[in-house]
């Protein structure tokens, strides 16, 4: 799930209660937060310095207090700056003489520096000066965290966060907006925003929908069917385009699905059996009791297409439930994340045991080899992906050759890119330092870092991340924007007849029934049954009501049904597929809001509290 970390400044300029250097009317306001025992403040405070003599009176600085490191000595500092300015309004000039002396002050001297500000020492200090400064170093500080503030310095521009270099040229480029920047920073709040897959999802169907019933429709149908390839001597490999995308860029897909299942396997919420065994359970109900609704009321010419019944479609559902923000608890989010990633591992498996074609044995053969050879290069603790991302597109080429659903290869590929032992981060922090550090010293005659230190820098930035969830960070994002708006743009085009229903009736309900009856009861009882039998305990933090609604929506399949029917039927077969599993999705999304809509009192009690207690005090850690 996407973090809520803020993006904007919590809480607005104020010239009378900020300290705040340049006019009101700069088109440029700078914030930083940040604190006089950091060296990384120190080296910024220079930066600052350099970019107010540069943008002269079109830059209007603002600072305020975040004592994140060694907070005691740091709130002392910060108390002491604001000292200064209640007693002789000299904020600026002690700022500066902090930045300059700091970051390490010793016994007595930050008495010493108030004493050349004229303020006294701190064992004179009124108590009413001293209690004000508190209270504005503390409100700084919460203003901080609030607006998303985790490290020093921390700068906004304009009032958003800045996550650049802190190079000068950097936050220059930031500040004068240029048209790249002004992208990245449009594209990140989108992709930050929680529903933002499922909406793009549905705006892709929406299109998909209106141009198959267009004057354009046959164009864009056709369009799909384009054969493409290419040819090596008198060797060719084509396919349509329709088939690149569902078996081609789906792969994308089933590789982030894989990593996030290896993930919640070894360190997340299936970890162990304490915490897997509900929302397995819960899972294990949702796909068997559909199949069995499905298999029920289906003709026995579509009883293979079951697969299609068990799905939910986890862009969609997540989004639903984070709109509905506080009615539903984070917890209850976590639960449906991982009954979505049992039901995903079991999807999975049918697609490649159940709607795969003929067998080829050489090529499986083939394929089993160089799935082999994927195990070896993990075993062999190869941590580069570039050995894995050739033997992966190997090993898709023969999977498809084989007859077995070229997909599968994104998930033999998760399972093999390899995890690492946490990273000591001290240890790595410290090599960075001392690279650096030497090659500050040896800068004459130079432009830039030599390659020896890049090289040593580049396998200490390898080192801080294993390369499974490196390649998870890289890959999720093209899997989420592209790969799934793509295929819903390529599978949810349907051209409307009264035809397609015609006859089809008992599949269309078959489909629905499993959905939004199925899924419902079916995730209900699998969970009950858990607690029942004392093999899983349902979190306090949501009621069963909440259960209800989270298996509500877990009726809406559409990617994975949508996929599944592509392989299991065609023609008006499958079009007739596609109006249920839509039909099925709007109903579920529908009865899972209707039944998560009303505030639990508990929660509305708990929520009210929560948000009473405004303070953070500066002591304590900070949670990122």
């Amino acid at each position: 799930m996407q973090s809520t970390r803020a993006e904007k400044l919590d809480r607005p300029i104020d010239p009378v209660r900020d300290h705040v250097l340049g006019p009101p009317t700069a088109e440029i306001t700078l914030v930083e937060y940040g604190s006089y025992v950091c060296s990384h403040c120190h080296a910024a405070h220079e930066v600052v310095r350099r970019l107010r003599d540069h943008f002269g009176d079109r830059l209007r600085y603002v600072y305020r207090h975040l004592p994140l490191t060694d907070r005691a000595e740091a709130t002392r500092a910060a108390e002491l700056a604001e000292v200064v300015e209640s007693t002789s309004g000299r904020f600026w000039e002690a700022h500066d003489l902090l930045m300059r002396r700091g970051p390490e002050f010793a016994p007595g001297e930050l008495d010493a520096l108030g004493a050349e500000l004229g303020a006294p020492p701190r064992a004179e200090w009124d108590p009413e000066v001293a209690a004000s400064a508190d209270a504005r170093v503390r409100a700084d500080a919460r203003s901080g965290i609030d607006s998303g503030a985790r490290v020093t310095p921390t700068f906004f521009i304009n009032g958003r966060r800045y996550e650049g270099a802190w190079d000068e040229s950097s936050l220059t480029e930031a500040m004068f907006r240029s048209l790249g920047h002004r992208i990245q920073a449009a594209s990140l709040d989108f992709a930050r925003w929680a529903p933002s897959t499922g909406l793009l999802l549905l705006l892709m169907t929406l299109v998909a929908l209106v141009l198959s019933n267009s004057p354009a429709a046959g164009a864009f149908l056709d369009f799909w069917e384009l054969p493409a390839g290419f040819r090596l001597g008198s060797n060719s490999f084509a396919l349509p385009l329709i088939d690149w995308v569902n078996h081609g860029l789906l792969t994308v897909f089933f590789i982030v699905v894989g990593l996030e299942i290896k993930r919640e396997l070894t360190v997340g919420r299936l970890a162990s059996r304490k915490l897997a065994a509900f929302p397995l359970a819960a899972a294990t109900g949702g796909m068997v009791v559909p199949a069995v609704v499905f298999l029920l009321i289906a003709p026995e010419a579509f009883r293979h297409t079951w697969g299609m019944s068990i799905t939910t479609d986890t862009a969609f559902a997540v989004a639903l439930m984070v709109l509905l923000g506080d009615r539903v608890p984070i917890d209850l989010r976590v639960f449906l994340t991982a009954v979505v990633i049992a039901d995903d591992l079991v999807a999975i498996v049918i697609v490649a045991f159940f709607y795969s074609g003929a067998l080829h044995l050489v090529w499986l053969g083939v394929a089993m080899a160089l799935a082999g050879g994927l195990y070896a290069l993990n075993r062999a603790r190869v941590y580069r992906a570039l050995p894995y991302a050739i033997v992966g597109v190997a090993l898709w080429f023969a999977l498809h050759e084989s007859g077995v659903h070229a997909t599968l290869a994104g998930v033999l590929l998760a399972t093999a890119i390899p995890t690492r032992p946490p990273a000591n981060l001290r240890a790595l922090v410290a090599q960075a330092q001392a690279v650096i550090e030497a090659e500050s010293k040896n800068g004459v005659m130079k432009s830039g870092p030599s390659e020896t230190a890049l090289s040593a820098l580049d396998a200490i930035h390898d080192r801080l991340e294993s390369p499974a969830s490196k390649f998870l960070r890289s890959v999720e994002p093209w899997s989420s924007y592209f790969v799934l708006p793509l295929f819903a743009l390529a599978n949810a085009g349907l051209v409307w007849s009264p035809d397609v229903l015609s006859g089809r009736g008992f599949l269309v309900g078959a489909i629905v029934a499993g959905l939004v009856a199925g899924k419902l009861v079916g995730i209900v009882a699998g969970a009950w049954l858990a607690v029942r039998l004392g093999i899983g305990t349902k979190p306090a933090s949501y009621n069963w009501r909440h259960v209800a609604g989270t298996a509500a929506l877990g009726g809406i399949g559409f990617t994975m049904s949508l996929f599944i029917a592509g392989q299991a039927l065609s023609g008006d077969d499958f079009g007739a597929a596609k109006i249920a599993v839509f039909a099925a999705s709007l109903l579920a999304g529908t009865l899972g809001v209707a039944i998560l809509w009303k505030r639990a009192p508990e929660l509305a009690v708990a929520a009210i509290s929560e948000a009473a207690e405004t303070g953070t005090p500066v002591g304590e850690s900070v949670a990122p």
